[in-house]
């Protein structure tokens, strides 16, 4: 049963609008923030649900957006607080358009447009990677469309680090009814949206890394072209349980369109290939193989936005020192990889009869025996049980899941439209990608695996100790008088501890903050007339809110 939602907030500053949609651990509403005036989205979370674990999963999800929403095609987050009622909450952009999910179903994209946003969603998760982290749970439903028509990846709520375990998957058999519903309570069970989930995300101990995405955005790319989920067989049985089996068997059922040509529905294959090392090593590699397609299909290839690592690479090689270092980044566009050849009229090839399946064996099957499946592909459709379960096919199940996160800079790419390129044109745009997918290449071999730079030092004013601890008393400062030529200001807080000082500075910005333990603050006023001061409470690394006192 569909819970009840929870009521908007009253923030300062902001206007409620009303509800844009409900998850599991919060809802998102719709608001006009007064200055600047923009309509926002402000993601809540519920109140019975403010776990240690969840606010602690809430606020890594709001650091990993803000660290990553400088992405064109990544949703930008603009600040995050606790409302007046005690629920921790972060503002977002608005995306105005429909979710990737909403516009498939009313109309399958048209080839050039899945191209485009395969690529443009490539460089927002290879961005993401570069910054050591996996989003996990890439689907349509979780791809927005801002107001320039533009796809946004949002949900980071269920990401990892590259390096971080996931909890262990606790849901059983038992426990999923005909849809795959997992209906227990109390439990922690692995984000999944089952049709667009790798084979090794249903292991017992998931171990997903980088081509686990890849997996989940060429399944997104493949719904978008053929308005249905990859191993969704019209007419049969497409629970959760009869998904899983036909994803380890990697019987993909064929989109079924005549103007999409044999390499795309090949390099989709590639992509959601049943072992991970026939999977395009990383997201980039991914979006080179569609650029290669769009460039054979004569349409302009798309940018690929991505952190400038060769750059970072070269600066770090002449700093042995400085080696585990946070630095800035700088953004490359990739440049498309044209076919080195004229690409021949396709001809599709025979189909091939995957063995049967024995057992709960999975068939590793290459690429192209996947693409070549007849319409109706699946061989013994039934599915073993097992003591676990995945969520509901087109829902996440959410668990605590930490999220480190670096800084990644991007550039918007310009849309242009190009006409088709002549042979000469051909063999220059292939010399010139040639020399910096070398480069390119070189760096990533240097660099080896990808690892998350060292976290910046959190600012004493809030961030994450905001929601997960308690919050810190705000003083009370009066005005007590003049000693000579310096004003006095008394200054108090409640509940007092070992420890506390108040930290305080002048509001005309002469001088510096200065850190007292009370019960008085002493300015020096030589100049006379009114003066102000602005005073926190510090509490080891943490401070309260500001409270301003005048001397008139």
């Amino acid at each position: 049963m569909r819970r009840a939602t929870s009521t908007p907030p009253e923030l300062p500053g902001y206007n409620s609008l009303g509800l844009l949609g409900s998850g599991g651990f919060a809802d998102v509403f719709l608001y006009e923030q007064r200055l600047p005036r923009r309509k926002v989205a402000v993601k809540v979370l519920l109140t019975e649900e403010l776990g240690r674990d969840t606010r602690a999963q809430f606020v890594a999800e709001a650091n990993l957006m803000a660290q990553l929403s400088a992405h064109p095609f990544i949703v930008t987050i603009f600040h995050a607080d606790v409302s007046a009622d005690g629920r921790p909450y972060f503002v977002m952009e608005y995306c105005s358009g429909p979710s990737l999910a909403e516009r498939y179903k009313r109309e399958p994209f048209s080839v050039e447009d899945a191209l485009r946003t395969g690529v443009r969603l490539a460089g927002a998760i290879a961005t993401a990677h570069a910054a050591g982290i996996l989003h996990r749970d890439i689907k349509p439903a979780n791809v927005l469309t801002n107001d320039y028509g533009w796809p946004a990846l949002t949900d980071f709520g269920i990401s990892s680090n590259l390096e971080g375990e996931l909890p262990v998957h606790t849901v059983t058999v038992a426990e999923l009814g005909a849809t795959g519903s997992a209906s227990g309570t109390g439990q922690s069970a692995v984000g999944l949206s089952v049709p667009w989930s790798p084979p090794e995300m249903f292991d017992d101990d998931p171990k997903p890394d980088p081509r686990s995405d890849v997996f989940s955005l060429a399944a997104t790319v493949h719904t978008l072209l053929a308005g249905r989920t990859p191993f969704e067989i019209p007419g049969r049985s497409n629970g959760s349980l009869d998904l899983m089996g036909r994803i380890e068997r990697g019987a993909i059922t064929p989109i079924g369109r005549t103007d999409v040509p044999a390499s795309l529905a090949a390099v989709l294959a590639k992509g959601m290939a049943t072992r991970r090392d026939d999977r395009y090593p990383s997201a980039v590699e991914f979006a080179r193989a569609l650029q290669r397609v769009e460039l054979e299909l004569g349409y302009a290839a798309t940018n690929i936005e991505v952190p400038n690592l060769a750059a970072e690479r070269e600066a770090q090689s002449g700093d042995d020192d400085g080696a585990d270092a946070t630095r800035a980044r700088s953004v490359t566009t990739v440049a498309a990889q044209a076919p080195v050849a004229p690409a021949a009229a396709p001809v599709a090839p025979p189909p091939v009869v995957p063995p049967p399946v024995d057992d709960d064996r999975t068939l590793a099957r290459s690429p192209q025996q996947v693409a070549a499946q007849p319409p109706a592909p699946v061989v013994d459709d039934a599915t073993m049980l097992r003591t676990r379960g995945p969520a509901v096919a087109d829902a996440t199940v959410v668990r605590p899941a930490g999220a480190t996160a670096a800084s990644a800079t991007t550039s918007v790419p310009t849309e242009t439209r190009a006409p088709r390129r002549s042979r000469v044109g051909v063999i220059v745009a292939s010399v010139a990608a040639v020399v910096v997918v070398a480069v390119v290449g070189i760096a990533i071999a240097l660099s080896g695996t990808l690892t998350a730079p060292e976290p910046e030092v959190e600012s004493p004013t809030g961030g994450e100790d905001a929601v997960i601890e308690a919050t810190v008393p705000a003083p009370t400062v009066e005005f007590a008088g003049l000693d000579g030529t310096s004003a006095v200001f008394d200054v108090a807080h409640d509940d007092a501890e070992d420890g506390d000082r108040y930290r305080w500075k002048r509001v005309d910005g002469s001088g510096s903050t200065e850190v007292t333990e009370g019960p008085t603050i002493t300015v020096a006023n030589g100049a006379g007339g009114v003066v102000c001061i602005d005073v926190e409470v510090q509490r080891g690394s943490k401070t309260s809110e500001p409270v301003r006192g005048c001397s008139g």
